[in-house]
């Protein structure tokens, strides 16, 4: 570097002699927008670079940026992905729940109006046995179920109790293939005898080929097995066609498991009821409870409307102290009363006052309302 300067020392000044006058010829000379031209070179030139320098740091800058909105978008994103997940948990937590409270009003509904006792119970496990159709139920003999006695819903039959333990009972479904029940058509009113077949279908068997029934017809329980009550349903017939022996070949599909086991009812008192002839599954049956029995006589009238309980032998008593009052007999003094006495109104006793004032005086009244002179 020291030679080349020493070489060309005098070309080197006269440059930058050169240059310093170029610069300050610029500096003093301006420009039409009175601009000094150096200063608009100088612009011009820093400008380009200034602008390739900004590009460069807006591109980094930018694409930093970018990276980080796109973490965090990233995270947002996760964030609402789990929060969606746990709505939709909750969502299918709520409609389970709901389901669940609908079951259970359906079946207190039901527990009101049917007339047979019964204990609601819930689905707490299934059998491990390959082919089984039998579940456990939460309810045992603590409760009062016991072995034989039948499970139901609001939609038909379910299976009876095999085994019943203090604290759960396990319970055979009508699909099992040793279940056996006997049931009626509601139509033409034929028996058969209900089998599980292992699937989702039953078949009724010991029909006769020459017996009428209908494809859709329903099958109700007959009673004649003393395990399910008279009058449940069971299923609808879905195949109905002649056997090549002696007996048709019918299918029904169990009415009572269509809509899943979760709650169910044990009966512990049956009680019979007719077979309709029509039946709608989707129609709830509202029924009355049983009418009281007739009063057989007007004196057992008399002692029911007083809220008095009485057996056969008392209401005899009654009636021989009314025929003692009307006649005057005083027992246990010889004679015998005139058992034909008029009495059904006459004040005994013990009777609360007001008895027979409907009757006004007794055996004179009644002889009078029926047109007879008094004795």
């Amino acid at each position: 570097m020291e030679f080349l300067l020493n070489r060309y020392r005098t070309i080197t000044v006269l440059v930058l002699v050169l240059s310093a006058q170029l610069f300050l010829l610029a500096y003093q000379v301006k420009s039409r927008q009175d601009i000094p031209v150096a200063r608009a070179w100088a612009t011009g030139s820093f400008v380009p670079m200034a602008r390739i320098l900004e590009s460069f740091r807006l591109s980094t800058i930018g694409t930093l940026n970018n990276l980080a909105d796109l973490g965090r978008t990233q995270q947002e994103n996760q964030r609402l992905k789990a929060e969606l997940n746990a709505l939709k948990l909750e969502n299918q937590f709520l409609r389970a729940e709901l389901a669940t409270a609908d079951r259970g009003k359906a079946l207190a509904l039901f527990q009101q109006r049917s007339p047979n006792r019964t204990l609601a119970a819930r689905i707490v496990g299934t059998s491990t046995g390959a082919g089984a159709m039998v579940v456990l139920i939460d309810r045992g003999s603590n409760e009062g179920v016991r072995k034989g006695m039948a499970v139901i819903t609001p939609e038909g039959i379910v299976g009876k109790v095999t085994s019943a333990y203090p604290a759960g009972s396990q319970v055979m479904l009508i699909t099992d293939s040793s279940f056996a029940a006997g049931v009626i058509s509601s139509k033409n009113r034929v028996h058969g005898t209900l089998r599980g077949q292992g699937h989702s279908k039953c078949s009724i068997e010991y029909i006769q080929n020459e017996e009428k029934l209908e494809t859709g017809e329903w099958f109700f329980t007959s009673g004649d097995d003393r395990v399910f009550p008279k009058g449940l349903p069971v299923g609808q017939v879905v195949v109905a066609r002649e056997g090549k022996l002696f007996f048709k070949e019918v299918f029904i599909v169990p009415a009572g498991l269509q809509k899943g086991l979760e709650e169910v009812l044990v009966i512990l008192e049956g009680v019979h009821q007719p077979i309709p002839e029509t039946f709608d599954p989707t129609q709830q049956l509202y029924l009355l409870p049983p009418p009281p029995a007739e009063p057989r006589t007007k004196l057992e009238a008399d002692r029911v409307i007083r809220g008095v309980v009485s057996t056969d032998a008392d209401l005899v008593l009654e009636r021989y102290k009314r025929i003692g009052t009307v006649t005057g007999h005083a027992y246990g003094t010889g004679g015998t009363p005139n058992f034909n006495a008029p009495v059904d109104d006459a004040p005994v006793s013990g009777d609360p006052p007001g008895a027979g004032a409907s009757a006004g005086a007794g055996p004179a009244a009644e002889n009078a309302e029926a047109g007879r002179p008094p004795r």
